[in-house]
Parts: C-alpha cells; sequence; structure tokens
C-alpha cells in the first residue's frame, strides 16, 4: 500500500510475498527546501516486472505518472528491483536510469562475476533476461552527487550496490545493504549475496560517511519513518 513516510517521500509498495516483495520509493525534490534540481521526482527501485500491487498502481495512488518521474535510480542489480522498469518504460517514462558502475559494467557485458560463487553464476543468467535494452543507463560512483542525491558505493549484497542518501528530504534509500526484522536492521543473509565480510564493512563505511537522516528506506522489511540514522549505528555496535 502507498504511503507517504515524510514530506516528498513515498513507500511503493511493490512485488509479491516475501522474499520477493520489495519496497520502490518516490522522492519529490520539490518538497525538499533546498534541492536545486532540474528534475525533481526521483524513482528508487522498480520491483519486478510482475508486481501485486502493480508499479503503476502505486504511482498513482501516490497522485503520479510514469511521465511525472524524471529519473530512476537503481540500488542494484536484482530482478526484484530492476524489472519493473519495463513497465515504467512502455508507460512513457524516457529519463536516465542511474546503477552502480560495477553492476552496469556487469549487465554490459564489461565485467563477468565468478561463475563459482552460487550469486555470480545467476548474475551471468540473469543479464542475458533484463539488459536495460534502449534504456539511457549511466554509471554511478562513490561520492556522486546529482537532483539532490548522494551516492554511496556499499559493495557486498552486490559489487555494484548504492545507496542513495537525500538530505533534503532526510532519506537514505539503502537497498538490500541492510534490511528490517522485528524493528531493527539487519544485514542481508549470505545466499542471497556476494560476500558478508564486505557488506558489514559497507555498513561501517556507510555509518562513517552517512549525514544524519530520519528515513531508513529499506527495500524489505518496513522502513523507519524516524531515527533511521540511529537505527544504523545500533547496527554497527551489533556487527
Amino acid at each position: 500500500m502507498t504511503r507517504e513516510l515524510a514530506p516528498g517521500v513515498w513507500l511503493l509498495d511493490v512485488g509479491l510475498i516475501p522474499p520477493l516483495a520489495t519496497n520502490a520509493f518516490l522522492l519529490d525534490g520539490r518538497e525538499a527546501p533546498d534541492d536545486g534540481s532540474d528534475g525533481p521526482v526521483t524513482l528508487v527501485d522498480t520491483g519486478l516486472w510482475y508486481n501485486r500491487p502493480t508499479l503503476l498502481g502505486e504511482l498513482a495512488d501516490a497522485g503520479y505518472e510514469a511521465t511525472d518521474v524524471d529519473r530512476v535510480c537503481m540500488t542494484h542489480y536484482d530482478l526484484d528491483h530492476v524489472t519493473g522498469l519495463g513497465r515504467l518504460v512502455d508507460a512513457g517514462f524516457e529519463g536516465p536510469v542511474h546503477m552502480g558502475r560495477r553492476d552496469v559494467e556487469l549487465v554490459r557485458g564489461e565485467w563477468d562475476p565468478p561463475l563459482l560463487h552460487h550469486k555470480g553464476a545467476f548474475h551471468r543468467v540473469a543479464r542475458r533476461l533484463y539488459d536495460f535494452d534502449g534504456v539511457d543507463l549511466r554509471p554511478v560512483d562513490h561520492g556522486d552527487r546529482f537532483a539532490g542525491l548522494t551516492a554511496f558505493h556499499t559493495p557486498g549484497h552486490n559489487h555494484g550496490h548504492t545507496v542513495f542518501v537525500h538530505e533534503g528530504l532526510s532519506v537514505a534509500c539503502l537497498g538490500d545493504l541492510v534490511w528490517e526484522q522485528d524493528g531493527r536492521l539487519t544485514p542481508p543473509f549470505w545466499l542471497d549475496s556476494y560476500e558478508m565480510r564486505a557488506i558489514h564493512e559497507s555498513i561501517r563505511r556507510f555509518d562513517r560517511e552517512a549525514p544524519e537522516f530520519e528515513v531508513a528506506a529499506v527495500a524489505h522489511g518496513t522502513p523507519f519513518v524516524s531515527g533511521g540514522r540511529g537505527a544504523v549505528r545500533g547496527l554497527v555496535d551489533a556487527l
């Protein structure tokens, strides 16, 4: 169910059933006091190609259409996060799509994940199923800033996993860097990730470098509408 977590921050409840129940987020920079962006509406992640409720339906419930979205930011390349983009494009979205550089290289065939790793083998197959054909796909690096967002490279779950923080809206779109479980943040489990040690280090690095924010917008679980930065600190203390 669509829900406004804070002014300009919308939760779009897309996906099917756990673990395929994925959260996407709409960020409307017009609600931020100093966004300074020429294209203020950003969608972070898109869910699966088949969602119930649908991505377009969730957007409509928030008062938006596909053509209102200026850009899409993908936290990482996994099918439950990226393949809903096709529905958005079919409905008229024409903007750029931003994703971590290593995951862009994965999709383009410029980098091959390890064949003998369970997720690496999966990604070699997955990129044949969905390769962003015809999309203006743009690589993102650590520290990049655009449209009020700052990108934080957080590898481990994926090599190109990226967190997007919008200080003006006081929200961090955490993707699968962490999940929410029983009111607390937790790292994703090993079967769905490349390297748990790298995830832990990414969490610690993000904690060292990230600004303050209230909303912890997790892709799986219930987002924190306040105290999100403190929840990350609490997880670091528990690692």
